[in-house]
């Protein structure tokens, strides 16, 4: 797969409605077009490329985060299915996962390095609890997300696992900045219905 390419400051929001359609394309590319992928890779390169790189800090590494997001594009364009979210959507979470996936990676070969200087420190209370209690809220934070409708799940999802202003979140799913706002907030609300967590500023 060629490498990825810059993007013209003119150049339209993959995903806008004077865009490629990018469902079709998934759709042509899950049937083994070629040219329809490459359309798609175009497309939204740029935005999958910048998620990867808000995770993994590293321009290197978030391209082949990127590439390696692309090849599960194409491998499993078959099972997108429109009422769990926009196309963009879709293909983010692909990327995102990767991404997060690429860190823990790390993180995993960075404490094998230190294993032994950790066996011998003593481990205060204080910080096992902490742990503890990190688990328990990512077990929490994602069961809280099953709650949500699919709209809301997409558009909390990019705002807080990708990091994206509201601003962001419109132009990535082509809506009115007040409708991705909308969505963000009651998502949000949900959450904190569910789980007690507080409400974000509107940015």
């Amino acid at each position: 797969m060629e490498h990825l390419r810059p993007v013209p400051d003119d150049a339209p929001e993959p995903g806008a409605s004077s865009g490629p359609d990018l469902a079709d394309l998934l759709r042509r590319s899950s049937r083994g077009d070629q040219a329809a992928f490459a359309m798609l890779y175009d497309a939204v390169s740029p935005k999958v490329y910048g998620l990867s790189l808000r995770v993994v800090r590293d321009p290197a590494q978030a391209e082949e985060v990127a590439q390696e997001a692309f090849l599960e594009i194409w491998r499993t364009s078959a099972r997108y299915r429109p009422d769990r979210g926009s196309p963009l959507a879709w293909m983010l979470t692909i990327a995102h996962r990767r991404a997060v996936d690429r860190v823990r990676s790390a993180e995993s070969a960075s404490r094998r390095d230190v294993v032994y200087e950790q066996r011998n420190q003593p481990v205060s209370h204080d910080s096992t609890a902490e742990a503890a209690q990190a688990s328990l809220d990512a077990r929490r934070v994602r069961g809280a997300l099953e709650t949500l409708t699919p709209i809301q799940r997409e558009a909390v999802a990019l705002a807080y696992l990708g990091g994206y202003t509201h601003t962001e979140v419109a132009g990535l799913l082509d809506l009115p900045v007040g409708t991705a706002k909308t969505r963000i907030r009651d998502g949000l609300i949900r959450l904190r219905d569910t789980m007690g967590m507080g409400v974000r500023d509107e940015q």
